[in-house]
């Protein structure tokens, strides 16, 4: 099996240098781009697996950019993480907001960052071919990975596919965020529980068109639950 590819978009050197050796010991295919306009060049050449984004940087900014990419029917389901020297609950829920699946503050270290990088790029056993889950009219394809409602298929992230598939194998339980953390994000320590409620709000975002979004249900004090009743 080939090498994952990782493309670090940075405008200062001396990071994109630390993140390019700390890739290549982790056995990744490593890629650089010092701003938005030499990362889509490299994109359009070939797609990465994952796309390692400075928040600040020149021309077009890391936000705009994510926000781009993940309009465009080649690269919406690009995973995303976010570098930002911004520490605040805020800026971090934007980030995410913006179509990223993770974040990381500077400075970090090159073991944490190559944890993110496992805990976003990892995804659950092969499935059982043609294997579909199903609810109300609401359909998700274990082999194919892809979520329909009725003949019409539904764009969403790769962290909300696993979202929507754990929830859907898992019906009428409640679960906390800490839980799903645990059994969606793999248990990493560095992924912080409001990145639950930022994943959710999106999951429903891409339910509401065919009224999916109310399976998704909010349990005050417990956490969630996938549910067809009301």
């Amino acid at each position: 099996m080939s090498a994952r590819r990782i493309l670090i978009v940075e405008d200062e050197q001396p990071i994109r240098e630390m993140v390019m050796f700390a890739l290549a010991s982790a056995g990744y295919e490593a890629q650089e781009a010092a701003d938005s306009r030499q990362a889509q060049t490299v994109i359009a050449e070939r797609l990465p697996d994952l796309l390692l984004l400075d928040w600040m940087l020149p021309g077009i900014s890391g936000i705009d950019f994510a926000r781009r990419l993940k309009k465009e029917e080649l690269t919406r389901e690009l995973p995303i993480i976010m570098l930002t020297a911004r520490a605040e609950e805020e800026d971090k829920v934007q980030g995410l907001e913006s179509g990223a699946d993770d974040y990381i503050t500077k400075p970090f270290s090159p073991r944490e960052l190559v944890a993110r990088i496992r805990a976003v790029l990892r995804r659950g056993g092969p499935a059982a071919e043609g294997e579909v889950l199903r609810a109300n009219g609401l359909a998700l394809d274990l082999a194919s990975h892809r979520v329909s409602s009725g003949e019409t298929l539904l764009d969403m992230g790769p962290t909300e596919y696993r979202l929507l598939e754990f929830f859907m194998s898992h019906p009428e339980r409640v679960y906390s965020r800490g839980q799903l953390l645990d059994r969606v994000w793999g248990g990493t320590v560095y992924v912080e529980e409001r990145t639950v409620d930022v994943h959710i709000r999106r999951l429903r975002k891409a339910l509401e068109p065919h009224g999916h979004d109310a399976l998704i249900q909010t349990v005050r004090g417990a956490g969630y639950r996938f549910s067809t009743r009301v």
